[in-house]
């Protein structure tokens, strides 16, 4: 190193520390007006669950009931709804989601949820987390058989209770009036009564139908994938022979005349056989996977082909809704009931999840987001069912988890929080940061809320359903 760059090094070490000797007492004071701003601002966990606790208390909607109305519907049956018209104003989809599908009061609550967004804004389809050609052909018959015979052919067994009658009651009232609720569906999984093919003019041709619908099902829960492979092209075969009759000009009058209710059923009929060839090509040979790396205990494998496998489900899901919204019912609101896990905007960023992929709500379109509502449902307490109906207490709820935050400031058995039309601030940073939730009441998941909902109704004291059994 030269004389010269070395005196330059010294120079500026020397002028340095002469600079800081002069100016420190000036630093000191502004160190410490930072120091007692900041202990002003930083807060204990005790500290911010109180902040959170009182501005969650001041922003929370207490709701007076979940119970539906099951006779006439007077001017304040929903008066404790009322916030929705301007939460709800300009969306074109209500996502209605829950933490499990075996709560009684889930089943209530989103039922009235339902009365009043088709009464009260004009919300007049609702598509469920069932089979597409289940729900439709349902509907089609709405009016000339019971509301538990339509509950038992459109939607899963899941939602088979004595909650959820109500519903469907409702349904077949509003038949009669100017702006009937329609009901349809959107999935692509086997669901009974599988389709028969009881609206096929041609006898022999719908019995191969139903054969063939229950061979698909029977490989779809089954290991035998080199026997399906032989057989699949034969299957696929039959579903195209049968949307050729479908698509016959005589099909069109015998299926309006079997199911009056649904004017739409022809084209939701083609649109079920066509997700039939495609889950004949592609879902059946992924199930048969999964099936037979859980069967050998290759457990590696079968979470790969699951998770392919449910991926795959809420594509067809998701074509299925938007389909219905732009070519059946271009000009309707929906309503969409279904698991909250299908409809969350961004399921793959949850910490904890069985299944941390892509679903429906986040492979949403994001000019369809714009126009959508996502409001979860999460109990603080009771117990659950799971889908096999096994019965399960909601766990202890953590503190500084959502339920607690917002149960312990609502203090009320329902309470109803809007996430969407909020900024950050101290009182409500909890649902812009990461927190603990439990799906199902008992697997600890961690998420933004507002990342995921733009409303939450908590439900404390809940219990399974009453189910309604007696069907396959």
């Amino acid at each position: 190193m030269n004389k010269r760059k070395l005196a330059g090094i010294i120079a500026a070490a020397v002028l340095g520390a002469q600079l800081f000797a002069s100016t420190a007492p000036v630093y000191a004071a502004e160190l410490n007006q930072m120091g007692e701003a900041v202990s002003k601002v930083a807060r204990t966990t005790k500290e911010a669950l109180a902040d959170w606790e009182a501005w969650t208390r001041d922003h929370a909607y207490r709701l007076d009931t979940i119970k539906p109305v099951e006779d006439k519907i007077e001017k304040e049956s929903f008066k404790d709804l009322a916030m929705l018209k301007s939460l709800l104003h300009d969306k074109r989809i209500v996502f209605l989601g829950e933490s499990s599908h075996g709560v009684a009061e889930f089943n209530q609550a989103k039922t009235r949820l339902i009365q009043y967004l088709h009464e009260e804004m004009g919300y007049n389809v609702l598509a469920f987390e069932s089979g597409l050609s289940n729900a439709s052909l349902a509907y089609g018959q709405i009016g000339t058989q019971s509301a538990e015979q339509t509950m038992k052919d459109s939607i899963f067994g899941v939602w088979w209770s004595k909650e959820i009658l109500p519903l469907f009651d409702y349904l077949k009232r509003t038949q009669d009036s100017e702006k009937p609720l329609m009901l349809t569906g959107f999935d692509m999984q086997f669901q009974y009564p599988l389709m028969d093919g009881k609206w096929l003019k041609d006898g022999k041709l719908a019995e191969r139908l139903k054969q063939a619908e229950e061979k698909l099902a029977d490989y779809a829960g089954g290991t035998e994938l080199e026997a399906y492979q032989k057989e699949k092209n034969r299957l696929i075969g039959v579903y195209k022979e049968v949307l050729r009759a479908l698509k016959a000009k005589e099909s069109e009058q015998h299926i309006k005349a079997l199911y009056p209710s649904n004017p739409k059923l022809v084209k939701q009929l083609e649109r079920s056989l066509q997700d039939r060839i495609r889950v004949a090509d592609e879902y059946v040979e992924l199930s048969i996977k999964a099936n037979r790396s859980y069967a050998e205990e290759d457990y590696t494998a079968y979470a790969e082909t699951f998770l392919e496998s449910m991926e795959w489900r809420d594509q067809v899901m998701l074509d299925n809704l938007l389909w219905l919204a732009t070519e059946v019912y271009p000009n309707e609101k929906f309503i969409v009931w279904a698991h909250n896990d299908h409809i969350r905007k961004a399921h793959s960023e949850v910490m904890g999840s069985p299944y941390p992929v892509k679903l429906m709500g986040e492979r949403l379109p994001e000019e369809w987001k714009k126009y959508s509502y996502v409001l979860g449902l999460y109990p603080v307490s009771g117990k659950t069912s799971d889908n096999s109906g096994a019965v399960h207490d909601v766990l202890p709820l953590e503190e500084g988890s959502i339920e607690s935050i917002v149960s312990q400031a609502s203090r009320s058995p329902y309470t109803f929080i809007d996430l969407k039309h909020r900024s950050n601030e101290r009182g409500n940073s909890w649902m812009f940061e990461p927190r603990y939730a439990y799906s199902w009441g008992m697997i600890p998941e961690s998420f933004v809320a507002r990342d995921q909902y733009d409303g939450l109704l908590l439900i404390d004291d809940v219990h399974p359903p009453q189910y309604i059994r007696g069907s396959k």
